[in-house]
């Protein structure tokens, strides 16, 4: 009975209750997918990187590209067979990733704004005569590593160890004096705006040359030539 307005009170604050835990389950599986929405949103926006930060990531995947090359030198100076076959897949990435997006990306996007704004042309018009001169030097690479063979021994030997010295000693500094002085002025050349403008450019050219998550296919592709080299684990290169 609730004949009393106590007991009235009571029955209606504890129907409350319950109803309120009725409707909570119901309320959190809507607001659920909401949310996960934001989060992935919010991630998305936090891994969005600076011009500056995209095209010094892709140098550090470069690095490990010339690494390759250096071992292939070795190899090359020590008359040890080898199968080509390894180093034109090297070569394949060189061009594919760094000569056809990250340089393209550098000559479409920073160098025209660099002799806009009057600020290191000099070392614009280097920089953009090595990227011709590297895209010869690859296609050679390329040329004389097709005709390896595990016996590989022939006067092409000499050619291919010019060919790898030749872009050693071109694109370390190349990608140095890029990282050093060339990306940190970019940021002084164009407004906040545009600067965080182009980092999502970069980003979305990115995704539609090499997928979602394109860079780190390509890392895990330059990780698997390593390891058929034998240079992967990075401890062995802690002098002892």
């Amino acid at each position: 009975m609730l004949d009393s307005p106590s007991t009235r009170r009571n029955f209606l604050r504890n129907s409350s209750i319950a109803g309120a835990g009725l409707l909570l389950p119901a309320f959190s599986t809507a607001q659920a997918p909401q949310e996960d929405s934001d989060k992935k949103e919010k991630e998305k926006k936090d891994e969005n990187m600076s011009p500056a930060e995209d095209l010094m990531r892709e140098h550090g995947l470069l690095n490990r590209l010339l690494l390759i090359y250096d071992e292939h030198l070795r190899i090359l100076a020590a008359k040890r067979s080898f199968d080509g076959s390894v180093l034109v897949s090297a070569a394949d990435i060189i061009r594919q990733f760094v000569e056809e997006y990250h340089e393209k990306l550098e000559e479409d996007f920073l160098f025209p704004r660099f002799r806009k704004a009057g600020k290191l042309v000099k070392l614009v018009d280097t920089l953009e005569t090595q990227h011709k001169a590297g895209r010869r030097l690859t296609a050679e690479i390329r040329e004389l590593a097709g005709t390896a063979t595990l016996k590989y021994v022939s006067s092409d030997s000499e050619k291919l160890s010019s060919a790898l010295r030749d872009f050693l000693r071109m694109y370390r500094p190349h990608e140095a004096r890029e990282d050093t002085v060339l990306f940190p002025a970019f940021r002084k050349i164009v407004s906040a705006h545009e600067y965080e403008a182009l980092g999502e450019d970069f980003e979305k050219k990115e995704d539609e040359k090499f997928g979602e998550e394109g860079f780190f296919k390509v890392v895990d592709e330059v990780a698997e030539i390593e390891k058929k080299l034998g240079i992967y684990e990075l401890a062995q290169f802690t002098p002892k």
